[in-house]
């Protein structure tokens, strides 16, 4: 399973169910089930599925889109080419699962799994 790395505001915000799109700089083609690691934690906290991606945006999609990325106030783009990961079902895990970070990962971890088998 493939985990996408995180920072803590906006992972309680996804994990809270209010957040449904993660803005990135790149397209993914990657669909389906992925775990959530809270950046610098060295922990996956969470579980959804990456449906779709949208983009790339406008400022004027960005602004209209407020309530699903939860930022406010966007003046200006935050990538040259911005898009939204689009997620669904995310859900925190009762447990953070610690796991391993290979040097150099920044977006994606590529996770055993076997380490949700606990």
């Amino acid at each position: 399973m493939n985990g996408l790395i995180i920072k803590k505001e906006p992972m309680d915000e996804i994990l809270s169910g209010r957040k449904t799109w993660e803005i990135r700089g790149s397209r993914t083609t990657l669909r389906g089930p992925i775990a959530l690691i809270q950046s610098k934690s060295g922990c996956v906290v969470g579980r959804c599925r990456l449906v779709d991606v949208v983009g790339p945006l406008s400022i004027k999609d960005m602004q209209d889109a407020a309530p699903k990325h939860r930022a406010t106030g966007v003046s200006r783009l935050p990538y040259k080419k911005t898009y939204a990961w689009v997620l669904k079902d995310a859900r925190r895990l009762r447990k953070p699962i610690p796991y391993r970070h290979r040097p150099g990962a920044v977006i994606w971890v590529k996770l055993s799994d076997s380490l949700f088998a606990r």
